[in-house]
């Protein structure tokens, strides 16, 4: 069922629209410094000629190690994700780590977690590591099969700002 919501509600809700329900950057400059983090999630789902390329881990490409360049991708993008993203303030992380391992199922799972000191937080920056990591991933592993799906790329958590938010308690 879709949800009705009036024009004026819609707008309330929104953060990246103004009062002239025109789109615009977040006012962040009243906030306070507060330490912030998120953690994001994206699935790379391979058939199985490719995942047994994983078995012993990481596999070395003409491009170079799959997991090794797709951890490095993935840090550079969360960096720059307000060239990306727009109204996303520009954020000097204080850490951004991501970790790629394979699943029961053999597909490879990313983690990204980002933290910072600052008045905004880093959930599109972990998304943003997360879904770049998995895109080198499949341009790396696109010679193998395009039967490569990614998949399931989302929040897990973030604590800091207005509220915090954990994916594994809301079950």
């Amino acid at each position: 069922m879709v949800d009705k919501v009036s024009e004026k509600g819609l707008q309330q809700k929104l953060s990246h629209v103004d009062d002239r329900n025109q789109p615009a950057m977040v006012d962040v400059s009243h906030k306070s410094k507060t330490f912030r983090e998120a953690h994001a999630r994206a699935t790379v789902v391979f058939p199985a000629a490719v995942s047994k390329h994983f078995a012993e881990g990481d596999i070395q490409t003409a491009k170079g190690p799959v997991f090794t360049t797709a951890i490095i991708a993935g840090v550079m993008a969360a960096k720059r994700t307000h060239e990306l993203i727009p109204f996303c303030h520009p954020l000097g992380l204080d850490s951004c780590k991501i970790e790629i391992a394979m699943d029961s199922d053999n597909n490879a799972v990313i983690d990204c977690r980002c933290k910072v000191q600052h008045k905004t937080g880093v959930e599109m920056e972990a998304l943003t590591g997360a879904s770049v990591a998995a895109l080198t991933v499949y341009d790396m592993c696109k010679a193998l099969s395009h039967d490569i799906i990614i998949r399931d790329t989302k929040l897990m958590g973030k604590t800091g700002g207005k509220s915090d938010f954990n994916r594994d308690r809301k079950r």
